[in-house]
Parts: C-alpha cells; sequence; structure tokens
C-alpha cells in the first residue's frame, strides 16, 4: 500500500514498472495532462470573478453550445501535449477531427495518442457546481515514423493503456489507472502538488445511489424505466437515493466512493445516448473496471465495442457492480417482451 503523504511524481517513478511499457514517455504523458490541469484548475477557479462563464457563441462538433471555458480547456490541453512532443496525436470532443502532432524533434516517432474531453459538465461552471476533464491513452497501431491515422483513434476501449478524470470541485482532485488499479490525487493550492490521498479506490459491491436524468423519463426504453421502478420500490434496502450532478465525473466520482450506478440511456430524443464512446465512456468505464465496478450499454462491456467514427454516441450504464448486474437483467428482460 503506497504511502498517503506521496506526491503524484513520486508515485508515478516508484510504480513506473507496474505500466505496460516502461520507457518513460507514460509517465511524462501523465505529468503532462497533471500540469495541463493545474492550469485549468486555476481559471475555473476565478470563475465569477473574470469573464471566464458563458457561452462563447459557438457550437462544436457536436451541435453543442461551446463554453468559453470549454474553449479555453481545450487549448491548454492541447497546447500543453504539443509543446512537450510526447504524443503522436491527440483527439479531442471539442473538435471536428484528430490532430496529428509534427515538431522539429517529433518525426512522428512518438508512441502514444491522447483522446480527451477537456471540460465534462462545463454548463455547470455558471452555478458553482463541479465539472471534470476526462482523458485516454493508447498506443499507436500504426508504424512509428509515419503520421498517425483514424485508425489509432478508433482502438477498443481494451486497448487503452492509461485512463484518468480530474474532478475541479471543493479540492481539485486527479484519478487514474495504469490497467493495475486506481489511485487518486487531491492538489494542494498552496503548493501546487497533487498528493496521494485515495490509495487504491474500490466501488462497493452494491450501492444505494442511483444517478440518471429522470426529467427523460418518458423518452426511456422499457428496461430503463423498469429498473427507476425497481430503485424507488420500497422492498429490503430499497428505496434508493436519487443523485443527479449532470456532470459525468462528479456522478461517477461519487458513486465510486459511495457506491452506486449512473445511467444516461439512448431514448426516444437520443438514439444512441448522448455520451461519446471514445472521449467519455471508454476511459470511465477502464476507470470503472479497474476500481472493481462494471460499465456496459445495457448490454455490451463498454471496452469490447469496437469504434466506428471519432465521435460516436453510446448508451452508458456504470457502477457497483451488483447495481449495474441488475440493470442489465432489466434490460434483457424487457428487450424479450
Amino acid at each position: 500500500m503506497p504511502a498517503k503523504n506521496q506526491t503524484i511524481g513520486e508515485f508515478i517513478i516508484e510504480n513506473q514498472s507496474s505500466f505496460a511499457y516502461t520507457s518513460g514517455e507514460l509517465s511524462r504523458l501523465i505529468n503532462s495532462i497533471r500540469l495541463a490541469a493545474k492550469v485549468v484548475n486555476h481559471e475555473v477557479n476565478k470563475a465569477g470573478l473574470v469573464d471566464i462563464t458563458g457561452a462563447i457563441g459557438g457550437v462544436n462538433v457536436q451541435g453543442e453550445e461551446q463554453q468559453k471555458l470549454d474553449v479555453y480547456a481545450n487549448e491548454r490541453f492541447i497546447e500543453t501535449l504539443t509543446n512537450r512532443e510526447i504524443v503522436c496525436g491527440i483527439a479531442s470532443e471539442e473538435n471536428d477531427d484528430f490532430i496529428t502532432i509534427e515538431g522539429q524533434n517529433c518525426d512522428h516517432k512518438n508512441k502514444y495518442v491522447v483522446l480527451i474531453d477537456p471540460l465534462d459538465g462545463s454548463s455547470n461552471i455558471d452555478v458553482n457546481v463541479s465539472v471534470g476533464t476526462i482523458f485516454s491513452i493508447y498506443r499507436r497501431v500504426t508504424p512509428v515514423g509515419t503520421p498517425v491515422t483514424k485508425e489509432d483513434f478508433l482502438q477498443p476501449g481494451n486497448k487503452q493503456v492509461a485512463a484518468g478524470y480530474i474532478v475541479y470541485g471543493t479540492s481539485t482532485m486527479l484519478v487514474y489507472t495504469t490497467g493495475d488499479g486506481v489511485n487518486g490525487f487531491t492538489l494542494n493550492p498552496a503548493i501546487g502538488t497533487y498528493y496521494l490521498s485515495h490509495p487504491n479506490m474500490k466501488f462497493p459491491e452494491t450501492g444505494k445511489i442511483y444517478s440518471i436524468n429522470e426529467g427523460n423519463y418518458n423518452h426511456f426504453p422499457q428496461g430503463v424505466k423498469d429498473y427507476i421502478k425497481y430503485c424507488q420500490a420500497e422492498e429490503g434496502d430499497r428505496p434508493y437515493t436519487a443523485r443527479y450532478i449532470g456532470s459525468l465525473v462528479s456522478d461517477v466520482h461519487r458513486n465510486m466512493i459511495k457506491g452506486g450506478i449512473y445511467i444516461y440511456p439512448k431514448s426516444s430524443k437520443s438514439s444512441n445516448g448522448k455520451l461519446r464512446l471514445l472521449y467519455e465512456c471508454n476511459p470511465m468505464a477502464f476507470i470503472v473496471e479497474q476500481a472493481g465496478g462494471k460499465a456496459s450499454d445495457g448490454f455490451t462491456r463498454i471496452l469490447d465495442i469496437k469504434p466506428t467514427e471519432l465521435h460516436q454516441r453510446v448508451p452508458f450504464f456504470c457502477g457497483s457492480k451488483k447495481m449495474v448486474e441488475k440493470a442489465e437483467e432489466f434490460m434483457e428482460n424487457a428487450s424479450k417482451k
């Protein structure tokens, strides 16, 4: 068990042997994400003091109105990863296409690509509610020395070598996995250093929280409606408690600590759901599984889905294992009727 007073830098060095590849490149990549997160955190904490909240006037590739901080966070993460020349490509939820990294010392020799949701839940900024960043890291599949292609990004989630999220809340935390468990680090803002605060994070096997936007109840598939009624029934340890923040990072983070399930299903309004497979569901599913939980689209393991496009959407069920299995049971039963 690592010491809780370890800095994230010390932890990365000490645990480098647990990485699938130990060239040091992955360690430097995680360090770069940590640095960009500190810059974004500083800006997020100024909300209400300077003109950084609200819409910027444009829309992203998803057709969603961009917030000023969406654009700021996207620029900072891309800038930091590009300037350090440690990745060969970046794909962002905010950009139409992936970015090929080229530089004087690059020559397409780097091995990793990063996929990122720079500011998840950004519409909550205006009302001082937690938001986050989600990232996913893969080894490229095209030959080193050549420019990256879409094939490097359209890999199933089970090929991830690392994934994580940063939650900007009452404290700022960076939570990540390299396939050897999940650890959380809290930022000490006085000195700008992340310290290990939540070693070996685990989902309780079951819980009493369900997180779903029940305002869309009438548009949900029957299996989801049946599961919601199950959660609300007064029987055994139920009814469960409904908790929904509207920020994937914040909802999943809470459920990992307290036990619960998060659901964003398909609906009559969104035939494939709203969440993006590559930027949100895959990285969160990797973290959830590494923490002993489960993640699926209601029927199929998220990490086994083969992506077909950069901005593909999928339904998403994740959290405490027994709760997800129960929800899948309702989905399966409804599909047979």
